[in-house]
């Protein structure tokens, strides 16, 4: 069976029990980050591994480790060193930065160096074009780099140094940040005290700033609520509503929406208590929002004229007319005839 440690099979077990029990298969992906930390990469042992604590089949887990370039399929050096080589960074420099550390490190794309301290790779979009042209090291910034700027970080992560990125807390080894990515905090000494924002994406807030632009009544010092909380103060509010408003003449206030009308229909569902599956399937058809027939204020709708079909048969006539079916025949160009002639001059000319 697998390598891995009794420390992750624990990490495992708490990865999987953040999800409802029949939702498990969606801790896939923090699992496979939990593998890769362990080995530097998804190993066919991992592969093998996420599968057993999910329930999963080889393939299944392979189908989606192939999938994300996150997940390395092969040995990876302590530091990924990714160089945007995109449209915007390369017209600011991006491809030269790469090539000049592919010619120094001896190195290509998905190269490891042969100390295994870095693994090289040219990246599509870092998703920073407004720092261009930018290198990440296991995921943090290194902003407006040019070649000199990038050989002097790979050999400060050559010497054991760990440069400061230009944005993000303090650097990390590959495997440490994959247990990041997994779900579970950085226990490093001061690892997150460092960095902040540069100053492209804190541009509009020096505007607003400026102009004396804010939102009417918001206080950034406001904490977040979690869900449950905000589910409580939403219903105590409504509650208060629903008691501050005035009975009509003559009649007592009813206790309750059923009371009011009758209706034995359960109460809606607020939209991100649904499951996602119920969500999709209205997304796909709306009249799946359509209340039970007996809910307070329900419209049921009344069925009109079905259309006319005559037009469609007629059409579908037409079609299977003008396309054969299927048959048993090879598909074009695979001639038994032909192939046999070839095999024989093939034969003949030996």
């Amino acid at each position: 069976m697998s390598v891995f440690t009794e420390e992750t099979r624990a990490r495992a077990r708490e990865i999987i029990a953040r999800y409802p029990a029949d939702r498990s298969r969606s801790a896939l992906l923090p699992l496979l980050h939990l593998v890769q930390s362990e080995e530097g990469y998804v190993s066919p042992a991992g592969v093998e591994f996420c599968a057993e604590v999910l329930g999963l089949n080889k393939a299944q887990v392979g189908a989606v480790a192939t999938f994300y370039t996150m997940y390395k399929r092969r040995p990876t050096g302590d530091y990924l060193v990714s160089v945007c080589t995109n449209t915007m960074c390369n017209v600011l420099g991006g491809q030269e930065v790469y090539d000049t550390l592919a010619e120094h490190l001896g190195v290509g794309h998905d190269e490891t160096t042969a100390d295994g301290k870095i693994t090289l790779e040219h990246a599509e979009c870092l998703a920073a074009c407004d720092y261009g042209p930018v290198m990440t090291v296991n995921y943090d910034f290194f902003d407006g780099v040019d070649p000199q700027a990038a050989l002097g970080v790979v050999e400060e992560l050559r010497s054991g140094g760990r440069p400061m990125p230009t944005r993000g807390a303090r650097l990390c080894t590959l495997k440490e940040m994959a247990v990041q990515l997994a779900g579970f905090a950085d226990e490093r000494e001061g690892a997150v005290a460092d960095g902040g924002p540069g100053e492209p994406t804190l541009r509009g807030l020096r505007l607003a700033q400026q102009h004396g632009i804010s939102v009417p009544g918001f206080d950034p010092n406001t904490p977040i609520r979690s869900k449950a909380e905000a589910d409580r103060v939403a219903a105590e509010a409504k509650a208060r509503a629903e008691a501050a408003k005035p009975a009509p003449a003559g009649q007592p206030a009813p206790a309750s929406p059923q009371a009011a009308t009758g209706s034995t229909a359960p109460d809606v569902k607020a939209p991100d208590a649904k499951s996602p599956e119920v969500r999709a399937a209205e997304t796909r058809q709306p009249d799946a929002k359509t209340a039970v027939a007996d809910a307070p204020g329900a419209k049921v709708p009344a069925d009109g004229t079905s259309p006319d079909t005559r037009g469609a048969r007629a059409a579908e006539a037409e079609g299977a007319a003008a396309n054969a079916p299927a048959g048993d025949g090879k598909p074009a160009g695979d001639n038994a005839a032909a192939q046999e002639r070839s095999l024989k001059e093939a034969e003949a000319n030996k």
